[in-house]
């Protein structure tokens, strides 16, 4: 079972901590991360091109002509899918769904093997705790700087005000809670950086 270093708001160590193998520990599939990648992916597309059907196209409310005795084909209106100017049949529309079907199974197996990746990379930080006495920005940069964080997903146990309003507005940062935790943060910033306490609930999530 792996171990890691605890260290506090400075980076200086306080301590150790060992770490689940059943999340921390687990052998990566690069194609199997992918897949589930893809899939999350597409499931958060959005359909962005439409065409009206024969139902939405203004006008064709007449007979263009009488059913029988022309010679030409029967019509019953100007606007269906052979007409020019008409609808569109079985044409896109802005409600489609491009969602694959994914096992929750399978995104848990897919965060394990990136965790795991950011443990053997030396990419996770495992902070005692991450508080702030106020609401600044400077005062969360400095944090960063001593932990020589540039791009990095900071991870809480649990909400506090002055630690994420001090957060968002800086470049390559997002502060999230252990229940928000996705696969594309994961793979996006450099470090993870996770208190004990959204450790230990990752775990029980997870493993």
């Amino acid at each position: 079972m792996a171990e890691i270093n605890i260290v506090d708001q400075a980076n200086k160590v306080v301590g150790t901590r060992e770490l689940n193998a059943g999340v921390f520990d687990v052998e990566t599939d690069v194609g199997f991360v992918h897949r589930v990648y893809a899939a999350l992916s597409s499931a958060q597309r959005a359909g962005t091109s439409a065409v009206k059907t024969v139902a939405q196209v203004s006008g064709g409310g007449r007979k263009p002509w009488k059913q029988k005795g022309t010679g030409r084909a029967r019509q019953g209106s100007t606007r269906s899918a052979q007409w020019r100017h008409g609808g569109t049949a079985h044409g896109p529309n802005a409600n489609t769904s491009f969602a694959t079907r994914m096992n929750r199974k399978e995104r848990r197996k897919a965060l394990c093997m990136v965790l795991s990746d950011a443990v053997r990379e030396g990419r996770l930080i495992v902070l005692n705790k991450l508080e702030l006495k106020e609401v600044k920005t400077k005062s969360f940069v400095s944090v960063a700087d001593a932990l020589s964080v540039s791009s990095g997903l900071y991870v809480l146990g649990a909400s506090n005000r002055e630690v994420e309003l001090s957060g968002r507005n800086i470049p390559h940062t997002k502060i999230i809670l252990d229940g928000q935790l996705t696969l594309h943060d994961l793979l996006k910033f450099d470090r993870i950086v996770v208190t004990e306490e959204a450790l230990a609930k990752i775990e029980g999530a997870l493993a």
